[in-house]
Order: C-alpha cells, then structure tokens, then sequence
C-alpha cells in the first residue's frame, strides 16, 4: 500500500484519523465476531457504565517499519496479557491473546499507508481499549462491553524528542496501595490530569509520584516507570511496588541492560533520598522509549541528575539504541519479541 502524504517528520504525539479500526462487541456471556469499521465515533447508552463508574482499561503500543521493509510490532502478546490483568481487575470480560493479536494485524493491513518510513523517526501507535457500554444505574459492573483498537501516526512523545526534561515532585498520590496502580485503567490516568496540568503550567514535562503510603519511595510518572543508573554506571535500577503499572518497555530494558549490555540490574523500593546517588535517570514506556531527566523540581530545592540537561547519559543511550534498534530489525533481539505482521 503506497504511503499517506504525511510529513513524518514533523508529527507530534496526538491523534490522526484513519481509515479502519477495529471493533468487537460482548454482550450475554459471548463475543461476537468482531469487524474492521472505517466509522470513528462510537454511540452508547447515556447510563453506559463507562460514562457512569469509569468502567474501562486500555494498552498502548507501537508498529514499526523495519530496515528491510518488515511491518512489525514490539511483544504484543504482553500487552494482550495486561489488558487482560485490567479486565480481571474491573470484571470485564477479556480478550484472548491470540484474539488480540488478530484484531492487531488486520488492524495494521488495513491502515498499512499509515506505518511511517523506516527512519522517520515515526511510528504507528496502536491503542486497544475495552469498555461498559450497557446501561447500569446502580453500582455494578456494565452488562455489555466493546473492545476497540484504533491505530494513529505518531512522533515523539515529547517535544524535545530525548532532550533531557525537567520534572517535579508531586503532593499529590498517583495510585493507593492494594489500589488499580498496577493496572492500565483509565481511571487511573484521570487522577493524574489535574497535577499534570499543574506540572506543565509550571514549566515541568511531568510529575514524579512518591508511595502515598508514606511518601518515601519513588513510584513513576503520570505515564511511564522510572530508571536509574548508579554511579559508576554498572548497575540499572527501577523502583519497585505492588502500586507501579508493570511497563512492559521496562520489562525489556532490564533484560537488554543485563544480557546485551552486561550490566546488574536491581528491581527494588527507591527511597526518594537515593536519588542525588545516581548518575542517570530516565523515563519509560510505549511512548517515549526512553525520555532522559535532567532536573527534579522539590519545594526545598532542585535535584540535579549528574547526567545533565545537555544530552542523555551513556547507559541510557545504550539502552535506547539497543531496544530501538530490536524494534526496527538492526539488531537481533530475544526470542518473540518482534511479532512480524506483513
């Protein structure tokens, strides 16, 4: 399919329509077939239990060119089994993985014009979402639901691309212990609007959230898990909490910082405090891969990363090259980590 008269290189991270998406409905116990529909808008009841309770989980993905012309997708069976996590959590009924990886490549065939150039620094983001459309006035779970996957042309997640951001401490929690912290619930996203628009007005590209328990340990952004690199640049660590959406980027980089790059990697609780300790600190997920930072803004003073705001650090470098260099078929990665579409 010859390629849409887009710009590639000059797209931001928002939404741009196109042709088909990709719709199926439950309802009674059972699924139906599922369709492609080139129709956007969707109509549901005014009482649906998404409108009403926020009943609804989502995923976020992205589909690349590679160097030899391949249309690919990076583990998408992770991203099927979180979305999975969110319906059990939210007592919607789930999709298979072999269902969701279905409903993904007819997804992409049908949109194939939309896939940005290998070396455009463009991809196509893919976002899968379920939802309530039944009606419910009561507190309950909705009696009907639609899973949907659309797909839309996207640059960098920030503006800066991977310039170093500057940050801010939060006073406000992100996500409650034994809460839906863990699960990609759009629920979870609402709560982080208010203190994110706070953030941006502020001149902040995002928030760093603390444990609302006691406010000790680092958690992760509005949208994405922190990394660290200690000081001699041997050792990864992430924050982990029962609390933290489990990035399925994350996940991967800790393989990649380990096995490719021969580094130690620590999954554990990141006191606030250490933080001055470290060399590097990044940001996270589907959508930014990799975003550096610089600087913490706290009310007492500003955290300054070692790394600086000039560019970013050695170690994160290497492990953005290498996971991005997976993705686009530069470099040979882990056994199924690269689902092959067309």
């Amino acid at each position: 399919m010859e390629k849409k008269n887009i710009e590639w290189g000059k797209i931001g991270f928002g939404y741009i329509k196109t042709d088909y998406r990709y719709s199926r409905h439950w309802e009674n116990g059972q699924w139906d077939e599922g369709e492609l529909t080139d129709k956007a808008e969707v109509t549901i009841s005014e009482c649906a239990g998404v409108l009403q309770y926020a009943q609804t989980g989502f995923e976020g993905l992205k589909v690349y060119e590679t160097k030899n012309g391949d249309i690919v997708a990076f583990r998408p069976d992770l991203n099927a089994e979180r979305l999975q996590s969110t319906c059990d959590r939210l007592i919607m009924p789930k999709i298979s993985t072999e269902d969701f990886i279905k409903a993904l490549d007819e997804l992409v065939k049908a949109n194939l014009g939309y896939v940005p150039p290998f070396g455009s620094g463009a991809t196509l983001y893919i976002r899968p979402f379920i939802y309530g459309c039944g009606p419910v006035i009561g507190v309950a779970p909705s009696p009907a639901y639609e899973f949907r996957m659309f797909c839309t042309p996207v640059g960098p997640y920030f503006k800066g691309g991977i310039k170093p951001i500057k940050i801010m401490l939060s006073d406000f929690d992100r996500a409650a212990p034994h809460g839906t912290g863990n699960i990609k619930a759009g629920l979870n996203y609402a709560m982080s609007l208010y203190p994110g628009e706070y953030a941006h007005k502020q001149g902040y590209s995002e928030n760093m959230y603390l444990d609302a328990a006691t406010r000790t340990y680092v958690e992760e952004t509005g949208g994405a898990n922190f990394l660290f690199v200690s000081a001699d640049g041997k050792k990864v660590v992430t924050p982990k909490s029962d609390s933290i959406l489990p990035s399925i980027t994350r996940r991967s980089l800790t393989v990649i910082a380990k096995d490719y790059l021969g580094l130690e990697v620590e999954e554990r609780p990141v006191r606030f405090d250490e933080i001055p300790s470290f060399s590097e600190c990044g940001l996270c997920g589907t959508a930014a891969v990799i975003s550096p930072v610089g600087l913490i803004h706290t009310k007492e003073k500003d955290i300054l990363i070692p790394s600086g705001m000039d560019e970013m650090g050695p170690v994160l470098t290497k492990l953005r090259e290498t996971i991005t260099g997976i993705q686009m078929g530069e470099i040979e990665g882990p056994a199924g980590w690269v689902h092959k579409i067309c």
